[in-house]
């Protein structure tokens, strides 16, 4: 016997709620499989680049989203040079895929970062302490630990905060009954809304 069908199934407005309530609830619950997002940016040399980020806010009525990052990581000189991003979020457990467009502002000593900062748990705070950059090659992964300084603010210069200003968002629902798959596109400055096929 199937799950019954959500309420959201055939309308596109509570689609795009629901794809909203999804990354809402990944950002404040670590438990959540939209807690951890995977990102995508051109590569310096053009290449695409995925990695795995943790979801810091969801806020659907701007429209926007916030991770944060090292700031000598090499996301953060691919997005200062090409600030389109693409973003992928994943609920096996609901059987929702859901991918968005748009682009990156890179928060080094802005209210946003001084925020996001502020909001920062101490052990959060321990990647950035440590003197090497990410992807930095060393001789011995325990020299990687190293860490440049103490403190409650140290790693502080590390720290950035990236928020996504979302231009396109794409929601995908797999249901034995027919999957769902709706696209929602402000790029022209209104929302456009439509049903595609699967």
């Amino acid at each position: 016997m199937s799950a019954p069908l959500p309420p959201w199934y055939d309308d596109l407005a509570g689609t795009l709620a629901e794809g909203w309530a999804q990354l809402v609830r990944g950002a404040a619950d670590r438990r959540h499989p939209c807690h951890t997002i995977t990102v995508a940016t051109a590569g310096l040399d053009g290449a695409p680049q995925l990695r795995t980020v943790v979801l810091r806010a969801a806020e659907p009525s701007a429209r926007r989203m916030r991770f944060h990052t090292d700031a000598r990581s090499r996301k953060v000189a691919e997005l200062e040079a090409d600030p389109r991003i693409a973003v992928h979020a994943y609920n096996p457990a609901a059987k929702i895929q859901i991918r968005l467009w748009g682009r990156a502002t890179v928060h080094r000593e802005d209210e946003v970062a001084a925020t996001a900062w502020a909001r920062t748990r101490p052990f959060s705070r321990v990647c950035y302490r440590l003197a090497q950059g990410p992807g930095t090659k060393v001789p011995d992964p325990s020299t990687a630990l190293a860490e440049a300084g103490e403190g409650p603010e140290a790693g502080r210069e590390a720290f950035v905060a990236v928020t996504v200003a979302i231009a396109r968002l794409e929601f995908l629902f797999l249901a034995s009954a027919g999957h769902r798959r709706a696209l929602y596109d402000w790029a022209t400055g209104g929302q456009e809304a439509s049903w595609l096929v699967p």
